[in-house]
């Protein structure tokens, strides 16, 4: 009878399993491999070491890696305390919490465009700056590393504060309470039940942020311009300007480890502050 209901249960995730094999196992594999053959079709890590020995690559691989962490840092500090009042003191947390998801229902090409007309030179943000005496003239706001990590924070400081908010929901009032009753106070009792307790959603919110950030092709595009390249639009370069279509399966393998690699280390930084994760 057990084995019957085991059959049943693999049919029903057989269909997620064929469309992931080969929807996305089968072309990562061949990304994969692709990377690892040289010219003359055998094995060989030239590619990669070609790769490692270009400067234009090395600044666009930090460049990618320094942005999404100052992304992912900003992400935790403004939607950690957002988070925190949705979940405890807001009446009417349905509604906040729709106004603060509300962005991601809207395309990242509308949203940059958005911010394109905020900060250009005779827009807004810079007719603010100039009116109230803070620049003589208009700066440059866009085309740059500055225009671009706005650009990741708008878009991805939803999922840091419904990650945060999913494990706030979950801490007990009595601990605050019972915490208060030993002598502690409001920052005592924030310092030592509502942060540690609130790890595992900071852990979620920044790594689901980093990725985005690190994989994000559209708003680097519109907001980075030609000259702030990360390394989603080098692979776009690579690919469908300069046609070499190896160079950006490299790159695209890069990216992935580096995304894991990242993961791990925020996840093993988490268990040290949390053993008990």
């Amino acid at each position: 009878m057990l084995e019957k209901k085991t059959n049943i249960y693999w049919l029903f995730i057989l269909p997620g399993c064929i469309f992931l094999t080969f929807f996305m196992l089968i072309p990562l594999f061949s990304l994969l491999f692709k990377s690892f053959v040289d010219e003359e079709g055998s094995f060989s890590l030239v590619n990669y070491f070609t790769l490692m020995e270009s400067t234009y690559f090395k600044q666009v691989f930090w460049r990618s890696i320094r942005l999404s962490l100052i992304s992912t840092a900003a992400c935790a500090v403004l939607g950690f305390p957002t988070a925190y009042y949705i979940s405890k003191y807001s009446k009417n947390k349905g509604m906040l919490m729709a106004l603060a998801v509300f962005p991601m229902f809207t395309s990242p090409v509308i949203r940059s465009f958005s911010w394109m007309v905020l900060l250009g030179k005779k827009g807004i943000v810079n007719e603010i700056l100039v009116s109230f005496g803070v620049v003589a003239k208009p700066i440059s706001l866009l085309y740059n590393e500055f225009s671009m990590v706005v650009g990741f924070i708008q878009l991805f400081l939803p999922l840091m504060i419904l990650s945060l908010i999913g494990i706030m929901d979950n801490i007990s009032e009595d601990l605050n309470l019972a915490a208060g009753s030993l002598g502690a106070s409001r920052l005592g009792v924030f310092r030592h039940v509502v942060l540690p307790l609130s790890i595992p959603g900071l852990v979620t919110g920044s790594v689901l942020v980093f990725t985005g950030c690190l994989t994000a092709y559209t708003t680097p595009q519109l907001l980075g311009g030609t000259d702030t390249r990360v390394l989603a639009t080098m692979i776009y370069q690579q690919a469908m300007s300069l046609g070499d279509w190896t160079q950006a399966s490299v790159v695209a393998v890069v990216m992935i480890a580096v995304t894991i690699v990242v993961s791990s280390v925020i996840n093993s930084i988490s268990r040290k502050l949390n053993p008990t994760l």
